[in-house]
């Protein structure tokens, strides 16, 4: 049994607690909250947890062994640290740390201890992310073209961060799970209209060879937009996380070149196929993520979203940063 604190009951918190609540290898033994409303909708919610509002005697307990923070991204590295430097294995909301330094100092920390750090890439861990990831490996897809992404809607406004680390963590965890290649190079450009932080930004990557991804995040939306479109060599595939039902989409059609000769003599064919939609998953991706944590602290596997996963986002989003307050300048990786 891994006896588990939570760090935070605010937006994503009660998800997270219930979840840890209801996963048998884990015993949520006390909820952490500075707010007086938090912790009384926790007591509500949980009569028989502790809670409290300190939060070092959550880090420094003998009693838990795990603690998940769901906190904002400034706070993730003292309190992960001090965790990992008491022994305990850490969960972390994403993005992981507020730079890449920080996330480098709690790897490097959590494997001289033999501990588990897992970011909470939860898409990682749907259906239909899963299904992309099969459809890819047994190269029904073939080689990949683009990934263009849409992730928008009305707020919500942060006010300590802008929309690409707020929306575009998720697109970054999703490609590094299914691309598994480094990126080369990141432009990002934007515009900031009511707080004084980006609420719209477009997001593009290059990687080796000819695929491209494009990401667009944005707070300013009339709807709720999460679209995401893959091209493969062989078949093109449409993925709308909105829809209650039939979120994949695979389309056999594609464009083909035909002939050798100079290219205003380029013979062009297009397929045209049939269209299917293959059976996903419907579990739910953070019950199966809280599952899966589980498993690896007691098994001592290494997860899939580990600390060097959560580096890799954190560093993407750095260079996506850097090129948005230089006007999109394009920034090496």
């Amino acid at each position: 049994m891994i006896r588990v604190a939570v760090i935070g009951y605010g937006y994503w918190g009660p998800q997270v607690v219930r979840n840890v609540h209801r996963s048998s290898p884990l015993a949520l033994k006390i909820i952490c909250d500075q707010s007086s409303n938090a912790l009384s909708r926790a007591h509500q919610d949980y009569p028989d947890v502790a809670l409290t509002k300190d939060i070092d005697d959550v880090l420094t307990s003998p009693e838990i062994d795990a603690v998940f923070i769901v906190t904002p991204v400034w706070s993730h590295f003292e309190f992960a640290r001090k965790a990992l430097e008491n022994g305990k294995n850490v969960w972390v909301e994403k993005p992981f740390t507020a730079n890449s330094s920080q996330a480098e100092t709690l790897i490097e920390l959590a494997d001289r201890r033999g501990l588990t750090i897992m970011v909470d890439h939860t898409f990682l861990f749907t259906g239909a992310v899963r299904k992309i990831r099969e459809l890819i490996d047994d190269k029904t897809l073939g080689s990949l073209y683009y990934y263009d992404s849409t992730r928008v809607n009305l707020g919500m406004f942060q006010h300590d961060v802008n929309v690409v680390w707020d929306l575009a963590p998720h697109d970054l965890a999703i490609l590094d799970y299914l691309v598994g290649e480094k990126p080369e190079a990141v432009i990002a450009t934007g515009q900031n209209h009511l707080n004084g932080l980006e609420d719209m930004a477009y997001i593009t990557i290059y990687y080796a060879g000819k695929l491209i991804a494009h990401v667009s995040v944005n707070w300013l939306s009339p709807v709720k937009v999460r679209t995401t479109l893959l091209g493969g060599e062989k078949k093109m595939l449409v993925w709308n996380d909105i829809e209650a039902d039939k979120k994949l989409r695979v389309y056999d059609k594609g464009v083909k070149i035909n002939g050798q000769a100079s290219v205003y003599e380029l013979l062009v064919s297009y397929r045209s196929g049939d269209m299917w939609a293959p059976k996903v998953e419907s579990s739910e991706a953070l019950r199966t993520e809280t599952a899966y944590f589980a498993k690896c602290v007691c098994e001592q596997v290494r997860p899939i979203n580990d600390g060097v996963s959560g580096y890799r986002v954190v560093r993407l989003l750095e260079a996506a940063n850097e090129s948005l307050k230089n006007r999109g300048r394009l920034v090496q990786l």
